[in-house]
């Protein structure tokens, strides 16, 4: 890691313009399977080190890590980009407001920057109105869609039917599955596309693609630090997500180097179409019956 400080790194990571005008810092960190506490202390060295976006979900149990790192912190709440997502057991009419209510509770704060919809099963419909609602009282601030990439249907059933689009679009994407098919379906619309899985769910062929590495040899940078500022070049959110405290620093380390035009070219190459995560839709629609933790 170089030496510059934490405020030079922020200020590098771009910010991305929503559809509905706010901006969104292009690059964070991805909590998925922390604890509460290791999610904390994660966050704590991650806000330190110039990092102002951090996604979390009810599902991953952490929020109240999140939560109690932004404010331990010290950093203005304003200055810290909150991504959440709404379970489908908590997707209603109704239910879906309580439960944001209990949401900002968890994450210490008064609003949320990106709300979610966290699976496309059960009564996302509902819940989206509830959240439409939140977003005019002031309690968050953009919606999204997570995993509304399993069928058109689910899709239009929200960006064509709603009265606040989806700002941002969740999916698995990274160098084996670049997804161009969704990106296109996704650009009338004006959404931006938000990456889970960036690094192939650790993925040992992805993490040693020798066509990667000499890429990365020619920076002077790893593999994955390579990929990661893939992602930024393609315009795509991306919120590696990491317990370990150098790689948090690694992670953010990418943009003092930029990928010519023919290594761009190189990378999209690689693309396979492989996924990580294949449950189909149907499998998806037991979601709505596991409850989450207040």
């Amino acid at each position: 890691m170089n030496n510059t400080n934490a405020q030079e790194r922020n200020n590098a990571v771009p910010k991305l313009k929503l559809n509905n005008g706010i901006e969104m810092p292009q690059f964070g960190l991805g909590t998925y399977t922390a604890s509460n506490e290791d999610c904390k202390s994660a966050c704590l060295v991650a806000l330190k080190n110039g990092y102002r976006h951090i996604d979390t979900a009810h599902a991953y149990g952490n929020e109240n890590g999140v939560g109690a790192a932004v404010k331990e912190s010290g950093i203005p709440r304003e200055e810290i980009w909150i991504t959440s997502k709404l379970w489908p057991s908590e997707y209603g009419e109704g239910i879906t407001t309580e439960a944001i209510d209990k949401m900002l509770a968890r994450l210490q704060t008064t609003y949320i920057d990106l709300l979610y919809v966290h699976q496309p099963v059960g009564d996302f419909i509902g819940a989206w109105n509830d959240m439409e609602k939140a977003v005019a009282s002031g309690k968050v601030r953009a919606l999204g869609i997570s995993n509304f990439d399993d069928s058109d249907e689910v899709f239009h059933a929200i960006v064509d039917n709603m009265k606040i689009k989806p700002a941002v679009m969740q999916i698995e994407c990274h160098p084996y599955a670049q997804r161009n098919d969704i990106r296109e379906k996704v650009k009338p619309y004006g959404i931006a596309i938000e990456c889970w899985y960036p690094l192939g769910h650790g993925d040992k062929g992805l993490l040693s693609d020798p066509v990667i590495a000499k890429i990365a040899e020619a920076h002077k940078k790893s593999i994955v630090q390579t990929i990661i500022r893939w992602h930024i070049q393609e315009g795509l959110s991306v919120i590696p997500g990491t317990t370990n405290p150098d790689y948090i620093k690694e992670n953010i380390d990418v943009f003092d180097f930029k990928l010519t035009k023919e290594e761009m070219k190189t990378m999209r190459s690689l693309n396979k179409n492989k996924r990580f995560f294949n449950m189909t839709l149907e499998q998806k629609k037991n979601f709505v019956n596991f409850k989450m933790r207040d």
